[in-house]
């Protein structure tokens, strides 16, 4: 949190005269009130408001300046942001206001209304609506007699003059919490025509860190809150002489780099070390596991005696069923088998086989004779050997699908067989070959196998890019689907649209004739495919023969399809959470001088200093004696580098030799506020206010004319 602390209630508002004026410091960071004449401000606090929730109430309360963690954790923030009135050093939101002056007035010890003359700080060439919202605020809401308004710098820079850091001509640059300004002062009065401004401060180099650390660790981001950036731009930041060649020092030089960093320890609690477990913990686990493992054997026990009773019943039905067929006659076994969901008794013949097989493996038997009656041809297409005459029609087609099948799974065997055969009688070669001449053997398989591999790849490149009918030449891109089918492809979809449009035109007769099964045979997409998967399987036996022959070979899918480790998990260390605060420390602070860096296209303060001069319509020896007494104020000046780099970078726009001098306000956060109270105590106070009189006879015509006189 901030370092500013919640100011206590004052006590002796009352004992002081209605005559005596009361001074407010309005800085957009820290508002600062108290009496003239006194050496520091009775209440300080930020500038910002919040108004969240009670947790247990659900009633908004206001919150103005810092907040305590421990009592925020009975409100609700969710909801409620931190509000600040200003926007660029200007007050916008009035209502914000109104809650700070409250708990302003209130730390002073006032009960009910102020009473006392005011005179309140604001920023150069504040617009005309702004002051003339806050007199009304004041004047209608705190019974104001009399009020003043004055430039913080110019108060500060009257305040050093008096303590003689600086002479009654000069130049006051005053680095703030959102903007800076540049004020040349003549003969002791500040030239508003000839200042400056830039809506770069102390804001923006508080959130430029922030970014850059939140970036830089993303996995701490919740670490990097306003307040703890604040802290670290106090603690660490300082302003570079020359910032590129500070860059190149971080770049090559990492001694002097390393010297330069700092650390900040998040705090971190290391893992509890994982102990190896106990011998009656691997026990216990041990029982437990073999408890849930009997668990399940005994459900899947009880399922299989389920499933084995159920088989048993089918069975008995079936059984009964045929018994019942075996002594009916023909019409009443047609009517048996129409009831019960049968076209034949051979239907009920396999389900009973059917319910047989399944029985037995249920029990666990052994299945010789399931093999022997699923090599015997008889029980699996048993209306092969039946004579058509004794079939009906729909027994005709089913017959035929059996001829198709049966045909169909002999010739499968009986090429199974010979691609065996074949496959031992090239195993016998190759080892004649492979005893005879081993070198020439492996040239052979290497170039078998770059042959197989390179056409592979042909073959894969076809699928996805196509052939080359589209004149790309194997180019990807533009290739339709039809470029992309190779023959045996086209043919089978020419088969399945031929038979798409041929249905419909009259009587459906397709099965009837023997070759219209072999329709099947052609558009079976596993034709196609067997020339494909003999060149891979033999492609992937070339490979292993190979492997076995020399051991440094690796094949192309091997190469290829390597997949990365997953990366091993790594338990965080103290190292994880150290924030490393380097190239940050001055990067920062250096958007004063470039605001572009921060995507602000203003000049930096060492420009506006140049700016203002040429504003200022005087001669050299004016401006010459205007840089002789440089005061340099607003909380940014305590950044440690801030004079010597403002004075390398406003030599740049002066002439070569001339004079240039530099110096920090005594108290540059505070200065503004003591001026002001010297002024607010001077006789010549009450001749530079304005009462509620005057400004309901002006109005804002009053304030477009107002300017202060500043003396000491």
């Amino acid at each position: 949190m901030s370092s500013v602390t919640r100011p206590r209630r004052g006590t002796d508002f009352s004992r002081f005269p209605s005559s005596i004026p009361i001074v407010i410091d309005n800085g957009a960071s820290t508002f600062r009130i108290g009496w003239a004449g006194e050496m520091g401000p009775r209440a300080t606090f930020r500038n910002v408001v919040q108004r969240p929730r009670h947790r247990a109430t659900g009633e908004t309360v206001s919150i103005v300046g810092d907040t305590d963690p421990a009592l925020m954790k009975f409100f609700d923030c969710t909801r409620s942001a931190v509000r600040s009135p200003f926007d660029d050093d200007v007050v916008y939101q009035f209502e914000y206001m109104e809650y700070i002056l409250d708990y302003g007035f209130d730390r002073l010890g006032a009960s009910s209304e102020a009473g006392h003359p005011i005179l309140m700080t604001e920023c150069e060439c504040n617009p005309s609506f702004s002051r003339a919202r806050m007199a009304e605020l004041l004047f209608e809401t705190y019974g104001v007699p009399s009020i003043a308004f004055g430039i913080d710098n110019a108060f500060s820079y009257k305040y050093n003059q008096k303590l003689g850091n600086c002479g009654e001509d000069g130049l006051a640059i005053s680095c703030e919490h959102g903007t800076c300004h540049v004020v040349p002062f003549l003969k002791g009065q500040p030239v508003l025509g000839a200042c400056c401004r830039t809506n770069v401060g102390g804001f923006h180099i508080t959130d430029f860190l922030r970014q850059l650390l939140s970036l830089k660790y993303p996995y701490h981001t919740a670490n990097f809150t306003w307040e703890k950036a604040e802290e670290l731009k106090k603690e660490h930041c300082y302003v570079a002489r020359d910032y590129m060649s500070e860059l190149q020092i971080f770049k090559n030089n990492k001694e002097e780099a390393e010297e330069k960093t700092r650390y900040w320890q998040l705090p971190w609690v290391p893992p509890p070390k994982e102990e190896p477990p106990s011998e009656e913990e691997l026990a216990r686990k041990a029982a437990s596991k073999e408890k849930s493992g009997q668990r399940l054997r005994d459900l899947a026990a009880v399922r299989r005696s389920k499933k084995i009773a159920d088989l048993e019943k089918q069975l008995s039905d079936l059984e009964e069923l045929m018994d019942q067929l075996d002594e009916a006659e023909e019409s009443e076994a047609t009517a048996i088998l129409v009831k019960n969901k049968f076209l034949s008794q051979q239907d009920v013949k396999s389900a009973i086989l059917k319910a047989t097989q399944s029985l037995r493996k249920a029990k666990g038997e052994s299945n010789a004779d399931e093999e022997k009656a699923d090599a015997s041809a008889a029980d699996r297409y048993p209306l092969v050997s039946v004579p058509d005459e004794e079939l009906t029609p729909e027994q005709l087609k089913e017959k035929k699908k059996q001829i198709f099948l049966k045909t169909t799974t002999e010739g499968k065997l009986r090429a199974k067989q010979r691609r065996a055969e074949e496959e031992a009688l090239r195993e016998q070669e190759e080892e004649k070959r492979r005893t005879e001449n081993p070198e020439l053997y492996l040239e052979e398989l290497r170039a078998r196998y770059s042959e197989l591999s390179e056409k592979f790849e042909q073959r894969k490149r076809q699928k996805v890019n196509g052939g080359h009918t589209n004149g790309n030449h194997g180019s990807s891109g533009g290739v339709g689907r039809g470029e992309r089918l190779n023959a045996a492809q086209k043919e089978r979809m020419r088969l399945l649209t031929s038979a798409a449009f041929d249905r419909g035109k009259g009587e459906d007769t397709f099965g009837q004739r023997d070759e219209d099964w072999l329709v099947y045979n052609k558009m079976s997409k596993d034709n196609d495919d067997d020339r494909n998967d003999d060149d891979e399987s033999e492609l992937v036996r070339i490979a292993s023969k190979l492997q076995e022959i020399d051991p440094t070979f690796v094949s192309k899918s091997e190469a290829v399809q390597v997949t990365p480790e997953p990366p091993k998990f790594r338990p965080l260390t103290a190292e994880d959470y150290r924030i490393a605060i380097g190239i940050e420390r001055f990067r920062c602070p250096e958007v004063l001088f470039q605001p572009g860096m921060i995507g602000i296209d203003q000049a930096g303060i060492d420009e506006m200093v140049s700016i203002s001069l040429r504003r200022l319509m005087e001669d050299e020896s004016v401006k010459q004696r205007l840089c002789q007494s440089i005061l340099l104020t607003g909380g940014c000046s305590l950044l440690p580098g801030m004079i010597p780099r403002l004075e390398s970078g406003i030599r740049q726009y002066r002439p070569y030799l001339s004079p240039l001098k530099i110096v920090r306000a005594a108290d540059p956060i505070l200065d503004a506020w003591r001026g002001a109270a010297a002024f607010a105590a001077s006789s010549k106070f009450g001749k530079q206010t304005f009462s509620l009189a005057d400004y309901r006879e002006h109005g804002e015509n009053l304030f477009h004319r107002y300017n202060i006189v500043y003396s000491l």
